[in-house]
């Protein structure tokens, strides 16, 4: 049955919640302090709007404080690195995430690298880029961190398995790769200078496609009973509505693959519970307190 096939990424990011909830709340019990999560919006992008108060509903659902920078998109890169520096130092922000895309006059690495590591629970900052690269503990990238969640619900350990992600991005691609090779898959990371791309991935036995590009892969770029996990967001216009596909032809895939994460309602979901469970990570040490355990989460 192809119900049977389905990774829901709706029904897993609810147990993360839930679990986030529950520990977050002993930890505001011991301490008295409770996890605030800031999120800073730059200008008025529809989908940055919509994503940002899914963020802020889901951080107040799990009993955190959450803090919230509306800016113009005038606003100048020294006037953002000043409401960074001042969220940094607030005792009362544990987390910081400042949304993407940020206009094109302000250098968004600058933006991100300014972060405390400590409170980067977006995981963007080069020192825990080199931490996940090194297998140090770190914050890692939400959406990555979702996905190999949804990839060890399947398979744990990865031994002798090919592994093939489709994009290169410090968002996606890159970290996904850090977190497949600890899982000890056998990693391949194909992009647009790629030859042969559809062979490539029809070695794949877990396919990851994030390359923003709607319904690229096909049938035909698939081996029979491949993991697919479908990264993609992509809006397009069908019979003149509009609707919401991923990088994979899903109804094309679905007969052919063993497992697949639908759009919407797979890793999408996943992306907010991670950066909720990045928040409370990021809140033991500076209360003062031994970070919990957190394997029967991340397994």
């Amino acid at each position: 049955m192809s119900e049977n096939k389905i990774i829901d990424g709706k029904i897993v990011s609810a147990e993360i919640r839930k679990k986030v909830k529950e520990l977050g709340g002993e930890l505001i019990k011991n301490t008295g302090k409770t996890p605030g999560l800031a999120v800073v919006l730059v200008g008025d992008n529809p989908a940055s709007r919509v994503y940002v108060k899914n963020k802020i509903e889901k951080t107040k659902e799990v009993g955190f404080n959450s803090i919230e920078h509306k800016l113009d998109e005038k606003v100048t890169e020294k006037e953002l690195i000043k409401i960074v520096d001042k969220l940094n130092e607030d005792l009362n922000v544990q987390g910081i995430l400042v949304q993407l895309p940020l206009p094109n006059h302000i250098n968004s690495d600058k933006i991100l690298d300014r972060i405390k590591p400590e409170k980067d629970v977006d995981g963007f900052h080069a020192q825990n880029v080199g931490k996940l690269w090194s297998g140090l503990t770190s914050l890692v990238p939400c959406t990555p961190l979702g996905c190999s969640i949804l990839v060890k619900k399947i398979s744990k350990d990865l031994s002798g398995k090919n592994a093939v992600i489709i994009g290169r991005s410090n968002i996606v691609g890159k970290p996904m790769a850090a977190l497949l090779l600890e899982m000890n898959a056998t990693v391949t990371i194909c992009h647009s200078r790629t030859r042969d791309i559809e062979t490539v991935c029809k070695d794949a036995d877990i396919l990851v496609a994030a390359v923003g590009i709607p319904e690229m892969v096909k049938s035909s770029w698939i081996k029979d009973g491949a993991v697919i996990i479908d990264v993609g967001i992509n809006r397009i216009e069908r019979e003149e509505k509009k609707i919401l596909v991923g990088d994979v032809d899903y109804n094309e895939c679905l007969d052919k693959c063993s497992k697949i994460t639908p759009v919407p309602g797979g890793v999408g979901p996943m992306t907010i519970a991670c950066l909720l469970l990045n928040t409370l990570l990021a809140s033991y040490p500076q209360f003062g307190e031994q970070t919990p355990d957190l394997s029967s989460i991340l397994e």
